[in-house]
């Protein structure tokens, strides 16, 4: 009876178990599932700042898109750029930094750096990669614009506050890795306890079995020897008549006495190891129906355990590694060499925006003849140039124009990996009105400033463009040498005097191709100014200006250096009374076209030379060259 009640009771308790252990699994599947996103808010009463900064940290410490919501008065702007770009542009000016979350996920922190009251409007900086302008709210999502580590500024005008009510919404971790695992246990747990209920009893022998109806032992073991002794008595009592010549008969059973009661056959003696032995057997067998209960627990309950342990790592979503997503290309080994020094200061995106700006100033100062149209997006040399040349035009109908700038087909891109300034970049463009390709050099001075036009030279005929790496390039300075032949700097200069004397050292030294003019014009220009000008001394010089050289590494080693040379052509009268004279283009800018006293003509000449790598049997090579008229002035 009491097994069966104890039975009874651990069926139950096993049932009941697997039921709340089931319903706290599908309980976090449902009802008790995380929120598929978490809301972080900017603390209120924060210091005002006329920037705010994002902190690349922030797009990746969850994982997925991070959307951003900022709400103020007016207009303001959201530009996405690299963390040292916005760092540099941002400079000295007071800004707030949103630089983390609060550990219960709901307030966002926010840090305050003093410094100089305004900055300038952040609106139109080449540092942008992209921007986003609002009126009153925005709603952004921030994803990368490509791979590696990307910043955010929040801005209005520069002198007004950024906006202060800013709210981010993360994704948030909505994996429930023991989900799974709870209803499986659930489930056999109620197994467990139904298998329990079900479990029919052994059936027994009634004499001798020492067992009840259910199996198990017939009562406890002070009521079974109690049994066993009466039972001894009054064998011992019957033996004792045979004995005394009673008559021998087997006694007749009582049809009401119970099985446990009718005495032990005359002949088999019953002995306390033969009520010890059957009390032993007894308790053997329902110890082993209880062994054998236990197993069948045991064996449920690893079957469970086993069960949950492999469904709780096929239900576990590892969680991202702030500073990392799982679905974005920013944790990947490619990701994070671009996040480093070594990252391209343009991406294609922002080389084609500015190039295409550069070119729309540059048609409209070519149209109007009006330099000031160019100097928003062109610096000198080529500022220079062509301010020269609307001069001349503008007095002179047949002077050439200068070469237009396209953006529209753009050949290949030479971009710096030199984060630090200045930048330099190259495009190799040919559009409209390009008889040849033609290299744009653009620089720029500052983390404020943009990118300008510094140069344009179109490459010489014949000639093959080295080959660059278009994920981005070194730069060297001017006057290292690391690797090659020549510095970017020897080798202008070593151009500059080929291009001076006929026989310079550098004749074998530095070529150019067989249908390249440019030298072979240069010299014979030169000497036939000697041969004809009867009346005067020519002194011509070819002088390298090193602040106006950039020198990209080419893929084999070498080095494509670009840069200025000041082309000077002097001329003085032999004798008293013997005039010079120049041409209509250099009297535009000298006011007259005779002296007698002597005069002096100036040329910028735009250049780009090949540098083989060190260790080279090759000699140097001229790729583009140009030259425009700067000046012109009698003595």
């Amino acid at each position: 009876m009491i097994g069966n009640i104890l039975r009874f009771k651990t069926a139950v308790a096993l049932v009941l178990l697997g039921l709340l252990t089931l319903l706290a699994g599908i309980g976090q599947k449902t009802f008790w599932a995380p929120a598929e996103t978490v809301t972080a808010t900017a603390p209120a009463g924060a210091t005002t700042a006329p920037l705010t900064v994002f902190d690349e940290k922030l797009r990746t410490v969850r994982g997925g898109t991070v959307k951003i919501d900022v709400k103020g008065e007016g207009s303001f702007m959201l530009a996405a750029g690299r963390p040292d770009d916005v760092a540099a542009w941002v400079g000295k000016a007071a800004h707030n930094t949103v630089s983390g979350v609060s550990d219960d996920g709901k307030a966002l922190q926010l840090t305050h750096t003093e410094g100089e009251a305004t900055a300038p409007s952040p609106a139109g900086s080449d540092l942008w990669v992209t921007t986003e302008n609002a009126s009153g709210e925005m709603k952004y999502s921030w994803t990368p614009p490509a791979d590696g580590d990307w910043s955010l500024l929040l801005a209005a005008d520069g002198t007004k506050p950024a906006p202060a009510s800013i709210s981010m919404t993360f994704p948030n971790d909505t994996s429930t890795p023991w989900a799974i695992p709870l209803m499986v246990l659930g489930g056999v747990l109620i197994l467990a306890g139904a298998a329990l209920l079900a479990l029919k009893p052994r059936t027994g022998t009634r004499t001798g079995t020492g067992t009840n109806g259910d199996g198990g032992p017939s009562g406890s073991l002070f009521a079974r020897r109690a049994q066993a002794r009466a039972a001894a008595r009054a064998s011992a009592r019957t033996g004792a008549r045979n004995s005394a010549g009673a008559t021998t008969a087997t006694p007749a059973v009582d049809p009401g006495r119970r099985p446990q009661d009718t005495p032990v056959p005359q002949g088999k003696p019953v002995t306390q190891d033969t009520i010890d032995g059957n009390t032993a057997k007894q308790q053997s067998s329902a110890a082993g129906r209880l062994r054998r209960s236990g197993v069948v627990l045991a064996v449920l309950t690893a079957t469970a355990v086993a069960a949950t342990g492999v469904a709780a790592q096929a239900g576990q979503t590892p969680a991202p590694t702030p500073g990392t997503s799982s679905a974005s290309p920013s944790g990947s080994a490619s990701a994070a060499a671009v996040q480093g020094a070594d990252a391209p200061v343009l991406v294609d995106a922002q080389f084609r925006r500015i190039l295409e700006q550069v070119a729309s100033a540059v048609d409209a100062g070519d149209a109007a003849k009006d330099a000031s149209k160019l100097a928003p997006r062109v610096a000198p040399p080529e500022l220079d140039i062509r301010t020269q040349n609307y001069k001349i035009r503008s007095q002179v109908g047949s002077y050439e124009a200068r070469m237009p700038v396209r953006a529209t087909k753009l050949l290949t891109t030479v971009v710096t990996t030199k984060r630090g300034w200045p930048r330099s970049v190259m495009a190799v463009t040919q559009g409209e009105g390009n008889v040849v390709p033609q290299l744009l050099t653009l620089t720029q001075t500052a983390p404020r400033e943009n990118f300008r036009l510094t140069g344009t030279t179109p490459l010489q005929p014949g000639t093959t463009f080295p080959g660059i790496a278009k994920g981005g390039t070194e730069t060297l300075a001017p006057g290292d040498k690391s690797g090659l032949l020549y510095s970017g700097e020897e080798a202008l200069a070593g151009l500059g005097d080929r291009l001076t004397n006929a026989e310079s050292a550098f004749k074998d030294k530095l070529v150019e191709g067989q249908s390249s003019p440019y030298i072979a014009d240069t010299l014979a220009y030169q000497a036939d100014a000697v041969s004809s000008g009867v009346n005067g001394t020519f002194a011509f010089t070819h002088k390298v200006v090193p602040e106006d050289t950039v020198v990209f590494r080419t893929a084999d080693g070498g080095a494509l250096a670009l840069g200025r040379l000041n082309f000077g052509f002097d001329g003085t009268p032999k004798a008293a009374g013997d005039k010079l004279t120049i041409g209509d283009d250099a009297a535009a800018l000298a006011g007259g076209k005779e002296t007698s006293t002597g005069m002096v003509l100036s040329f910028a000449e735009s250049m780009a030379v090949y540098i083989p790598p060190a260790g080279s049997t090759d000699p140097m090579k001229l790729v583009a060259a140009t030259r425009g008229l700067v000046g012109a002035s009698f003595k």
